[in-house]
């Protein structure tokens, strides 16, 4: 099977281009070059957003799949949609779980859950492309299936708030600084890892059965807030300062922060995973968050250049920190 990654050196992207390679699905990865390739992997170099440029590259290749792990607004699916027409048998979409109802009016998502979310831009995008995309598939036949992780972790730290993409707050952890969780920490959560969400996602390479339909992959686990970051404290060896915070006062303090609060974190969520399991059987979260958290950290204590702490996160923090001790 050949399958075309755009994008494919993130930290979902990775822990699934493995997972294929391992299977050995002929993978090729499209990107800027800007990171290096995993061993295994064959790889062009093309911005995806200059459509002339990767026609270029690709020639006259067809695929059996290709993945856009990168595309975030309708001008990207119209582009994609005008590249791989009549050249792939299967095109999927990584959307996000946050494009369901917010604020829920059910706890426990599924698929049929309505996408709605006046709180953040980023989801209202990823409802706009998945609504592009069912309307190619009904009127162009055009052979999409989309998917939506949901807080997917493995080099990051799946965190609200503290830059998950860094070191900044296991350092803060360590220093003894406060860490802000949002609410009373109590609402329900789910953080899914990168090993697991990829044995779900490669079951519905080639899968011609998850033509024109969506799936989430997560984690049946659910943990609350307090339960995540304490986990990561444990970790760590450390006693956490946790500090409270209600998050509409976080959105009024930091609206950017706030958007993915109020439209994703703030509110308790539970995923039923029956989909995914019918049409890949295999599926199955197996890495508890008290596991995966620690071979997270471990790959961060592998090289320690990799501990990057951003000020200008802990800045955001301790501004949120004394913007909510003034009002008290």
């Amino acid at each position: 099977m050949r399958v075309l990654f755009i994008g494919g050196t993130g930290n979902i992207s990775t822990a699934v281009s493995q997972l294929a390679l391992a299977r050995g699905i002929d993978l090729t990865v499209l990107n800027r070059g800007q990171r290096l390739p995993i061993p295994g992997v064959q790889h062009l170099t093309a911005d995806i957003h200059q459509p002339d440029q990767v026609r270029r590259v690709l020639g006259g290749q067809v695929w059996d799949v290709v993945v856009n792990w990168i595309a975030f607004v309708p001008e990207d699916i119209e582009s994609d949609l005008a590249l791989f027409q009549g050249r792939t048998r299967q095109y999927i979409f990584i959307s996000s779980a946050s494009v369901y109802q917010k604020p829920p009016t059910h706890p426990v998502f599924t698929e049929a859950t309505p996408l709605y979310n006046p709180f953040w831009e980023y989801s209202r995008n990823k409802i706009a492309c998945e609504e592009r995309l069912n309307r190619a598939y009904r009127e162009d036949g055009f052979p999409m299936t989309i998917v939506r992780p949901s807080h997917t972790y493995g080099q990051y730290f799946p965190l609200a708030i503290g830059g998950w993409n860094t070191y900044t707050l296991p350092d803060r952890m360590l220093r003894g600084a406060p860490v802000i969780v949002h609410g009373d920490g109590t609402s329900l959560w789910t953080v899914t890892h990168v090993d697991d969400f990829a044995l779900g996602f490669a079951g519905l390479l080639g899968n011609p059965r998850a033509i024109g339909h969506a799936f989430h992959i997560t984690s049946d686990e659910s943990l609350t807030w307090n339960q995540i970051y304490g986990t990561i404290a444990e970790a760590l060896g450390v006693t956490p300062n946790f500090v409270h915070i209600p998050s509409d006062f976080i959105a009024r303090v930091s609206p950017q922060i706030g958007a993915g609060l109020l439209g994703d974190k703030a509110h308790s969520v539970l995923f039923d995973n029956t989909k995914i399991k019918t049409f890949v059987p295999e599926y199955r979260a197996t890495i508890p968050f008290h596991l995966g958290i620690r071979r997270t950290l471990a790959w961060y204590d592998a090289d320690p250049a990799r501990k990057q702490v951003d000020p200008a996160v802990n800045a955001e923090m301790d501004r949120i920190l004394a913007a909510y001790a003034g009002a008290r």
